[in-house]
């Protein structure tokens, strides 16, 4: 009988986010899950980790399911390490991280926490993915995510990824039957316009909320935000090597060594 497939799950909302309920429940279909996840919110973290501080991991029960679960003090990418260096007895098939309450479409990706903990994995040459839903509410309902989240799974399990590549996936907010598809895509060239509104507390001393309004200058029909527009799932292909190969060769036309 074939081993079934061991699947790490992990998350940046916190594990009793509503969110990630959903994506355990999902991969108990698919083979045999342990999740490390974060005790708190960790939105935003990027692929921050813990280094000053200790870490605790704690094993709990969080619901009656068959998976194995550990809630952890640090960040997403710090439950990727755990799980794979302490945690689990042999590396996982897969790791999925999400499904997170938002939008890690475009240039999202980079402040991700959710998506860090698929990179994570990633830099461990385990096969990830990293789950979105374009509503950022605690009590969305990700009902309609479930078949194209365990069809992408079980595809990444079938077919493998190419070295040193995670999918982002961003599931719009829409009911099922509006869905047309999923559609492979780049990410699009977007960003925060960002602000600072500044108030003074009652010490007189000035403090700051971080606000913004999220611009698409990137008007091209193959990029993430025109399929999440147009009722598609966004799939995105993403490294982790940063390196902005087109630029080497005019660098090394400057004179560094004169």
């Amino acid at each position: 009988m074939a081993k079934r497939p061991l699947i790490l799950v992990t998350n940046d909302d916190g594990i009793t986010a509503p969110g990630i309920r959903t994506l355990i429940s999902i991969m108990n279909t698919i083979g045999d899950v342990v999740v490390v996840a974060p005790d708190s919110p960790q939105s935003a973290m990027g692929h921050a980790i813990t280094i000053n501080a200790i870490l605790h991991v704690e094993k709990v029960t969080i619901d009656d399911g068959p998976q194995t679960e550990y809630s952890c003090s640090g960040t997403p990418a710090d439950c990727v390490k755990l799980g794979v260096r302490e945690i689990l007895d042999r590396k996982p098939d897969l790791c999925v991280s999400g499904i997170n309450h938002g939008s890690n479409s475009s240039v999202n990706v980079i402040y991700s926490g959710t998506m860090s903990a698929a990179l994570e994995a990633g830099i461990e040459s385990i096969p990830a993915i990293g789950f979105s839903l374009l509503d950022y509410n605690w009590n969305a309902n990700f009902e309609h995510c479930k078949s194209f989240v365990k069809t992408i799974a079980e595809n990444v399990i079938k077919n493998g990824l190419p070295k040193d590549v995670v999918l982002n996936v961003n599931i719009p907010n829409i009911t099922k039957n509006e869905i047309k598809g999923i559609k492979v895509c780049r990410q699009a060239r977007a960003n925060w316009e960002e602000k600072f509104d500044k108030r003074t507390n009652p010490m007189g001393r000035d403090y700051f909320w971080l606000t913004g309004e999220f611009v698409n200058m990137d008007k091209g029909e193959d990029t993430d935000e025109y399929a999440l527009a147009n009722h598609y799932i966004s799939v995105v292909p993403v490294q982790f090597d940063l390196t902005a190969h087109h630029a080497i060769q005019q660098l090394n036309t400057w004179e560094f060594n004169s």
